[in-house]
């Protein structure tokens, strides 16, 4: 039987429970400091690479170009030796000059907070623009990672094997309230590399085995 938005509504809030007593700080892996603009700058690099080396890089890219205009006056060649490392860099440096650039001329060095100006920043997709509505300026939204996407398709809250970004978000949205969206996300990032792993996930013993469908289909 179909599961009603209601009936959803009620396991995804015990499954908040559940991972909020299991992670109570919680808190974004990258370690931006609380500066909006390093957020996205960081965001924009861990694309196709772990948050750790983005925290590593960024240590010594921030140190060269410290503020948003720095790094739009920046040559390319610069900006894409700091951040060589990281992967795709050359597309990654254009975007993140890119947007320093269009953060100075049209807002005056800050980070927009709406989805729409976000989104018409190069580089910046919507899992980029929640990230930072929510962590940012406290207007929620569901980064769909790979963790997020994997997890809630196993606790069956969509067909894991239809799972993508945007019908994550679509989904989560409107089951998670919107004032947990932030720490949820985060929670379910630091659950998917404890326990529910994209290989071999410890469904034994699962703080959320009771919520699962993954685990009842498996047992069933």
């Amino acid at each position: 039987m179909k599961e009603t938005k209601q009936a959803a509504r009620l396991r995804a809030a015990l499954i908040v429970q559940v991972l909020e007593e299991l992670y109570p700080d919680a808190i974004c892996s990258l370690d931006a400091g609380e500066d909006p603009w390093r957020l996205l700058v960081m965001a924009r690099l861990s694309a196709q690479c772990t948050d750790e080396r983005v925290n590593i890089v960024s240590q010594d890219l921030f140190a060269a170009l410290p503020t948003p205009k720095a790094m739009a006056d920046a040559p390319l060649e610069q900006i894409e030796g700091l951040i060589k490392s990281c992967g795709l860099y050359r597309g990654k440096a254009k975007s993140i000059r890119d947007a320093s650039q269009i953060l100075c001329e049209q807002y005056g060095g800050r980070v927009p907070d709406t989805m729409e100006d976000l989104l018409a920043l190069p580089g910046v997709g919507r899992k980029i623009a929640n990230l930072i509505l929510g962590d940012v300026y406290g207007k929620g939204g569901i980064v769909a990672d790979t963790h997020c996407m994997r997890i809630c398709g196993r606790l069956g809250f969509y067909p894991a094997d239809k799972k993508n970004p945007l019908l994550t978000e679509k989904v989560m949205e409107e089951i998670i309230p919107r004032q947990d969206q932030s720490a949820f996300c985060h929670r379910l990032v630091l659950f998917g590399r404890d326990v529910c792993t994209a290989r071999s996930p410890k469904c034994e013993g699962c703080p959320l085995g009771e919520y699962c469908k993954y685990i009842s289909d498996d047992n069933g």
